[in-house]
């Protein structure tokens, strides 16, 4: 691996490497990228073994770092995962190419035509953790609609992402295209994520996808434009008209389907006129699962603390809380939320709407689990992140939220009087 003496030269090698693979890519056939991305799925299946060995060491790494089951299992892949992710390629090459795609047209008085259209960001940044198939997922989005990316995956995923890196240069190769169009950063050295936050000349747009730590790092320390991926503090409130199959169901999976995803409910509020007969049947139902109810007006686990909620445990523990109404849930979760995912279990439509009305976080779902925050899920193929600001990008980020637009003006010797 390279020393840090060499990390901004380094660093400067890739930025200049994929800044003239993003000038090819601007342009190149919406076949030869599916081509690519079609020959990459296939390196990924075919290797699978390979990545599954490599994926091993990461393993035996994370244990000996101490890693929580839930960031284990966030690492791990196995040959259904695997397959997910071949499948994710695959979708992600099936889908309209959106570059060049027209957004709106009209003419003016004055004679002129005017489209708008998609065109590519450029070079992408992608600062990830644990999670290696994120290296599938945000190659394949980036090259779909047209960027360059330069992905710097977390120390624990190190050999699994080099393995499936490898699969999609061996698509960018099959398909004629710049190899350079997706790199993958060849060190552990935290001295490579402070180059790409300072590196103005060379990348466009920097998506963090991590825990509060690393978003919050990139956030502080970044010149580079940020689309922000903050925790997923997601909450779960069970309405006083929730039906009761519809509401055990959806909590439970909401918080035990994966414990380490960001899509996780962390926080379960229950309105206080069904809290001792449904509400009390959910908690007693999540802890029968092994889960850790922290819970404020309920029979839990243990009493909740306040700094329980707020907080994102990415494992079997989860935070409950008796609410009097909609908008007192609706308060709680504009106070101890991320403007991640919230759900509302009701058959009520005016609590739904006054739900979605009132909140503004990237997701809000109903009757639904908040494990379908996925960009999978959401028909994008797969997702670089979900984004929770309020700028340009929000929510599962597909190929479509990583291009910006351009206008195409058409005269006919018109001039400006």
């Amino acid at each position: 691996m390279q020393e840090i003496s060499d990390m901004a030269a380094l660093m400067a090698g890739i930025g200049r490497a994929a800044r003239a693979a993003a000038a090819e890519l601007a342009f190149a056939a919406p076949e030869a990228k599916r081509a690519a991305l079609e020959a990459a799925a296939d390196a990924v299946w075919t290797g699978r073994e390979a990545i599954i060995a490599a994926n091993a060491e990461d393993l035996a790494f994370g244990r000996d770092k101490g890693l929580s089951p839930a960031m284990m299992d966030r690492l791990m892949l196995d040959e259904a995962r695997i397959g997910s992710i071949v499948a994710g390629l695959r979708s992600v090459a099936a889908q309209a190419d959106p570059v060049g795609a027209v957004v709106a047209e009209w003419d003016m008085p004055s004679g002129l035509h005017i489209r708008r259209v998609r065109t590519p960001l450029g070079v992408v940044g992608v600062i990830y953790e644990s999670r290696p198939n994120v290296t599938a997922d945000a190659g394949a989005l980036c090259l779909k609609s047209g960027n360059a990316v330069i992905l710097r995956g977390g120390s624990e995923s190190f050999h699994s992402s080099r393995a499936i890196h490898a699969c999609l240069v061996a698509g960018l190769k099959a398909a004629g295209l710049p190899e350079a169009a997706i790199q993958l950063v060849p060190t552990r050295d935290r001295a490579a994520v402070a180059e790409m936050l300072r590196a103005v000349e060379f990348i466009d747009v920097i998506v963090p996808r991590g825990g509060k730590g690393l978003v919050g790092l990139v956030q502080k320390e970044a010149r580079v434009p940020v689309f922000a991926h903050l925790e997923g503090i997601c909450h779960v409130y069970v309405d006083k008209d929730a039906d009761p199959e519809k509401a055990m169901k959806v909590v439970l999976n909401a918080k035990t389907r994966r414990t380490g995803i960001c899509g996780a409910a962390e926080c379960l509020l229950v309105h206080r006129d069904v809290a001792a007969t449904l509400g009390q049947g959910i908690v007693d139902a999540l802890m029968a699962a092994g889960v850790e109810v922290r819970a404020e007006g309920l029979r839990g686990s243990r009493p909740a603390a306040e700094e329980d909620f707020g907080r994102e445990f990415l494992d079997m523990i989860i935070a409950a809380r008796v609410v009097d109404d909609v908008d007192a849930a609706i308060a709680h979760i504009r106070r101890y939320g991320s403007s991640h995912t919230e759900a509302i279990i009701t058959e009520s439509d005016a609590a739904a709407e006054r739900f979605f009305t009132r909140l503004d976080s990237a997701i809000l779902m109903r009757n639904a689990s908040t494990q379908f925050a996925d960009g999978g899920e959401f028909g994008m193929g797969a997702e670089i992140g979900i984004a929770t600001g309020k700028m340009h990008a929000r929510g599962p980020v597909g190929a479509e939220q990583l291009t910006s637009f351009k206008y195409l003006v058409t005269g006919d010797g018109t001039v400006r009087t």
